[in-house]
C-alpha cells in the first residue's frame, strides 16, 4: 500500500502538472441554453447550422448531451447565431447565463433527431448547394471539451473560415473535467467505430461531393485510430471521398502517430506548436514520451521520417494567439483559421505543399520550409512555417 507520505507527494507532483492549466479552466460547465430574447438583424454577423453525431450519453437540457458514454450514435442539429461585434479568432460567450446575441455567440435552436430524419437533413442540405459547395467538414474536438463547448468552438470556426459546405460536429464522451484525462482517452478509443461508421454514412448516403476532416487535440488520437482501422478494412479513402485530414495540436504520441500512418498511407496536415502547454502536460502524464503537436522546425531529423510517412508539417510557433495555453492556435489565431477556410476550398486542400505555399529554401530534413504569404492569395501573412516533402 502507499504510504501517507508517498501519497502526499504523488498529490503535490500532480498539482504541479496540472496548475498551469487549472489556471485556464473554467469553472462552470457551459450548456446550450437557448436564448430567450429575440435577435435585431443589424446585431448579428451571420448564422451557423451544424449537425451534430455523438457517442455520448443522451441528458436533459440545457445540457443534452453528458460526458457518459451512450451506447450508440444520437443525432441533433444546433443553430447559432453570430454578434455583429465578433473578431476573428475570438468566441465570445458570457461569463454566465443565457447570450446576449448582439455580443456573444447564441444558440437558438437544439434539435435531437433520429437516424433517418438526420440523414434527410443532410442531404437535402447539400443538394440545394452548387457543386462546388457539396463537401461536408467533419470536426472532432479534444480533452476536456463538453459537448457546448465543442459545439460553441467549431461554430466559431465555421463562421471564421467561411466554410460554406456542411458542418457536422462528431462530439465524443469527453466529461469537461480536467482531472479526467484517462477517462477521455479511453473514450476517445470507444467511439473508433462509432466514427469509422458515421464517416462511411457522410461520405455513401448524403450526395458529398467530398470530405474533409478537421480533429484537435485527443481527437487527433481518434481520428487516427479510425482511419487506421478504415484502412485495414480495405477502403481507406471512403470511396474516393475524404480529401483532407487536418490535426490541429495533436495529442498523439510519436511511436503511436509512426505506426498508425503505416496503415493509413495517406497524407494529414499537421498544425505544430514548441509552446504548447497543454500538450507539455500530457508528455509528463504520459510517461516523458514526445507528443506529435508539439514538434518544431528545429526538429529536423522527426520532421524527416514524419515527411516519408505522409504528413506536412505546419509549424505554429511563431504565431500569437488570444489562447494562454497555446493550444488551440488553430481556432484562436485568425490568421490560421482563415487559412484553413481557404485551403479548404482550394482544389488541392491545405494539403497542398512545394513552393505555391511560399518562398522556398532547403533545410537538413529535406523538405521545404517557407513563410506562407501574399503571394499565393491566402490570408495569412504571420510566421507559420510550412515544413513539407511535396515538390
Amino acid at each position: 500500500m502507499m504510504t501517507m507520505r508517498a501519497a502526499r507527494r504523488l498529490r503535490i507532483l500532480v498539482w504541479a502538472v496540472l496548475a498551469p492549466l487549472a489556471l485556464g479552466a473554467c469553472g462552470t460547465p457551459r450548456v446550450l441554453q437557448i436564448n430567450p430574447v429575440a435577435s435585431v438583424p443589424a446585431d448579428i454577423a451571420g448564422t451557423v447550422e451544424m449537425f451534430v453525431a455523438t457517442t455520448r450519453e443522451a441528458s436533459s437540457e440545457p445540457v443534452y448531451f453528458n460526458g457518459e458514454r451512450g451506447p450508440r450514435l444520437a443525432f441533433a442539429r444546433l443553430d447559432f447565431t453570430v454578434p455583429r461585434a465578433h473578431k476573428t479568432g475570438e468566441l465570445e460567450l458570457p461569463d454566465s447565463g443565457p447570450s446576449d446575441p448582439a455580443k456573444h455567440f447564441a444558440v437558438t435552436n437544439v434539435q435531437r433527431l433520429d437516424l433517418a430524419p438526420i440523414v434527410a437533413d443532410v442531404r437535402r442540405e447539400i443538394l440545394k448547394r452548387p457543386a462546388s459547395q457539396r463537401d461536408v467538414l467533419v470536426f472532432v474536438h479534444g480533452f476536456n471539451t463538453n459537448f457546448a463547448d465543442a459545439a460553441y468552438r467549431f461554430a466559431q470556426i465555421i463562421h471564421d473560415s467561411g466554410f460554406k459546405g456542411v458542418p457536422v460536429l462528431f462530439t465524443w464522451p469527453s466529461r469537461g473535467q480536467l482531472l479526467a484525462y484517462p477517462y477521455d482517452r479511453e473514450s476517445a478509443y470507444y467511439s473508433r467505430d462509432f466514427l469509422e461508421l458515421n464517416l462511411r454514412a457522410i461520405a455513401r448516403d448524403l450526395g458529398t461531393t467530398r470530405m474533409d476532416i478537421l480533429a484537435h487535440s485527443m481527437g487527433t488520437l481518434l481520428t487516427l485510430e479510425s482511419l487506421r482501422q478504415a484502412s485495414i478494412r480495405g477502403d481507406g479513402t471512403f470511396g474516393g471521398k475524404l480529401r483532407d485530414v487536418i490535426l490541429a495540436a495533436p495529442d498523439v504520441d510519436l511511436d503511436v502517430f509512426r505506426t498508425q500512418m503505416r496503415e493509413i498511407k495517406r497524407p494529414v496536415t499537421v498544425f505544430v506548436s514548441a509552446d504548447d502547454r497543454a500538450l507539455d502536460f500530457s508528455r509528463r502524464f504520459a510517461g516523458d514520451k514526445t507528443r506529435l503537436g508539439a514538434v518544431s522546425a528545429k526538429d529536423t531529423e522527426i520532421i524527416a521520417e514524419l515527411e516519408k510517412l505522409g504528413a506536412r508539417i505546419i509549424d505554429l510557433s511563431e504565431v500569437a494567439s488570444g489562447d494562454p495555453l497555446n493550444h488551440s492556435k488553430f481556432a484562436s489565431s485568425p490568421k490560421v483559421v482563415q487559412m484553413i477556410g481557404q485551403r479548404l476550398q482550394a482544389d488541392g486542400g491545405i494539403a497542398t505543399a512545394g513552393p505555391q505555399l511560399g518562398d522556398r529554401r532547403g533545410d537538413s530534413a529535406g523538405g521545404v520550409v517557407g513563410t506562407v504569404g501574399a503571394t499565393v492569395g491566402l490570408v495569412v501573412t504571420a510566421p507559420v512555417t510550412i515544413i513539407s516533402g511535396g515538390r
